[in-house]
């Protein structure tokens, strides 16, 4: 039976422990890991809040800034058990939730200054409860974004933690753009303050644009046994420079990510779909399930400032109850520069699309919370035009909705290191509009399983959009047989966990499958 750890920022096997599409990933992977008889321990930060519940294991007492530390390492209970999977929280008291789904802190004064604190000190009892034997004789310690690269960095430079170097390390890359910059010296959150008694190569560790910073992705990708982009055409795209918004690229470490593919340890391999438990909802829900999430957030205290705009879309969406829509277009996502720069940039682009659906009695829905001037953008041009739905905020029964019903998912995004959205929709035979880039473009099929968009400059880019929606539009009202055998061909298409899997074993892990 082969020993594997899980270290991540993020992890939705638990409740509550989900951000991005990283928690879904740390959530899947160790059980299908555990269906081939292995064994999986996953371990995340508490964030003052995760461990209250939970079986207390062992104290870990470490040196961090010339002090004695003592963390907590417990065991918690998932959403669902399954064999050979062991989840853990690590608590102390100075690792605090943020604001960003009450995980990460948004620091706009000095990026990353409080979020740098809480990895350095959940790295280093991580490195501890390894050393002290908390999770048996390891073979690979798998590790997710720049909040878990430092135990990279200990392992390198920290005479406490030589033992880590005798452990497979493999690092994912699942947002290359959020990089986890701090200074060297000269500041209480800097890698001199927490570790002073530690002699690194600055060289080794520095961004290439700030060179008195620590670059803690650049870290994961420098030091790592192995590192993994999770498709193949984002691989690709990473390893070229960024030349914004036309191609985002390997964000400043496209040389690294050279080097690590010169040395065979840069492997792309597509995450996977979680094909279980499709279509909670019921078919006809949607305006009903929207209706209910809208009630919901008006009853919510933060949700006040919004109770205008609330009202205004329940107001809209109940003209749609008796007189439904002939074609719905939709997209679910964090409202981030990643996902609708497009729109942002061109909001004329999305009132053509608006008047495009207007034409065919269509609508659009867009579910999202996120960056302010993304959030009032889409507010204001909810005000202006009535058939654009946009509910702003969460609710998983409407989400599961939207992918259910909708006609057409649209995916505008800059750039896409997977994507799971695209895959959830075609799932359920919901064909889907990309832009052609990175992890779409190993998923989506120009005219197959769906439309895409791309171009050398950005305003070719924008004519195609909108070109590549008319065609899904006129295909939809005049050539049936055609849509028909779109649809049956995204809902065929299978991105399964067991197929990554298997390549993890073989890439990644470097064991047979």
């Amino acid at each position: 039976m082969k020993n594997f750890l899980f270290v991540a920022a993020e992890n939705d096997a638990l409740a509550n422990c989900k951000a991005g599409g990283m928690g879904d990933v740390v959530r899947d992977v160790p059980r299908h890991i555990s269906e081939k008889g292995d064994k999986v321990h996953v371990i995340v930060p508490s964030y003052s809040r995760l461990h209250q519940n939970g079986l207390f294991k062992v104290n870990l007492n470490f040196n961090l800034r010339g002090m004695s530390y003592t963390a907590e390492l417990y065991e918690v209970k998932p959403k669902k058990e399954f064999p050979n999977i062991v989840h853990y929280v690590l608590h102390h008291p100075e690792i605090e939730a943020g604001d960003i789904a009450h995980i990460y802190h948004n620091d706009p004064e000095e990026p990353f200054y409080t979020d740098a604190i809480k990895y350095f000190i959940f790295c280093t009892a991580v490195a501890e409860a390894i050393k002290k034997g908390a999770f048996g004789d390891l073979n690979i310690i798998h590790l997710h974004d720049w909040h878990s690269s430092l135990l990279l960095f200990l392992r390198e430079y920290h005479e406490e933690y030589t033992n880590l170097k005798d452990i497979r390390f493999v690092y994912s890359i699942h947002n290359l753009a959020i990089q986890g910059i701090r200074p060297f010296d000269d500041n209480y959150s800097s890698v001199r303050n927490w570790f002073p008694e530690v002699i690194y190569d600055h060289r080794k560790l520095m961004d290439y644009r700030y060179q008195d910073c620590i670059n803690l992705m650049a870290v994961g990708i420098r030091f790592a046994d192995a590192v993994h982009t999770v498709s193949p055409s984002y691989k690709e795209d990473v390893m070229k420079p960024s030349s914004p918004p036309e191609f985002i690229g390997g964000e400043s470490l496209e040389k690294d990510l050279q080097q690590a593919d010169a040395e065979g340890r840069l492997i792309g391999i597509l995450n996977g779909c979680n094909y279980k438990n499709i279509n909670v909802e019921e078919s006809g829900f949607i305006y009903r399930n929207t209706v209910k999430a809208l009630f919901q957030w008006l009853q919510e205290e933060s949700k006040k400032y919004k109770a205008d705009f609330l009202a205004h879309t329940g107001e809209k969406i109940m003209e749609y109850v008796d007189h439904r829509p002939k074609f719905i277009a939709s997209s679910v996502a964090r409202l981030t520069e990643q996902k609708f720069y497009f729109f942002r940039r061109s909001p004329e682009a999305f009132v053509e699309i608006l008047k495009k659906l207007e034409k065919v009695d269509g609508i659009f829905m867009l579910l999202g919370t996120g960056a302010p001037e993304y959030e009032e953008l889409f507010r204001k041009l909810s005000y202006e035009h009535k058939n654009f739905i946009f509910t702003n905020g969460q609710s998983e029964n409407l989400i599961d909705s939207i992918y259910l019903e909708s006609d057409l998912y649209f995916m505008p995004s800059l750039f896409e290191p997977c994507g799971i959205s695209q895959m959830l929709a075609m799932r359920n035979g919901n064909p889907c509009l990309v832009h052609h880039t990175g992890g779409l473009k190993d998923t989506v099929k120009h005219m197959k399983t769906g439309f895409s968009f791309d171009g050398d400059t950005y305003d070719e880019k924008i004519r195609n959009m909108l070109d590549s929606f008319d065609q899904a539009l006129d295909i939809f009202q005049n050539d049936k047989p055609t849509w028909e055998k779109i649809q049956a061909a995204a809902k065929r298409k299978r991105f399964t966990w067991k197929k990554s899997v298997d390549n993890y074993y073989k890439d990644l892990y470097r064991f047979e499958a």
